[in-house]
C-alpha cells in the first residue's frame, strides 16, 4: 500500500476536550505529545469559551472567599 492513500482517523473536536485543555494549561503541566494532539483536537472558540468562563468563576470564587474572610 503506497503510504500516501493511508486514511487517518477522523479528527474529532470535543468540547470536554477543550474544559481539559484549558484545565491543564491553569496549571501550567501538560506533555508536549499531549499538547501537539489538543492542537489538532480542539476548536478554538471552545477554548476561548471554557477559558473566559473559567476565569469568571476564579474571580467570583476569590471575591466570595475574600467577603467570607472579611466578615468574620
Amino acid at each position: 500500500m503506497n503510504p500516501s492513500q493511508t486514511t487517518k482517523a477522523p479528527v474529532t473536536m470535543s468540547f470536554g476536550r477543550s474544559v481539559k485543555t484549558v484545565a491543564w494549561s491553569f496549571l501550567g503541566i501538560r506533555k508536549h505529545s499531549e499538547y501537539q494532539e489538543d492542537l489538532a483536537r480542539v476548536n478554538p472558540l471552545h477554548v476561548i469559551a471554557v477559558a473566559v468562563a473559567g476565569v469568571l468563576m476564579f474571580i467570583v470564587s476569590l471575591m466570595v472567599f475574600v467577603n467570607w474572610v472579611v466578615a468574620k
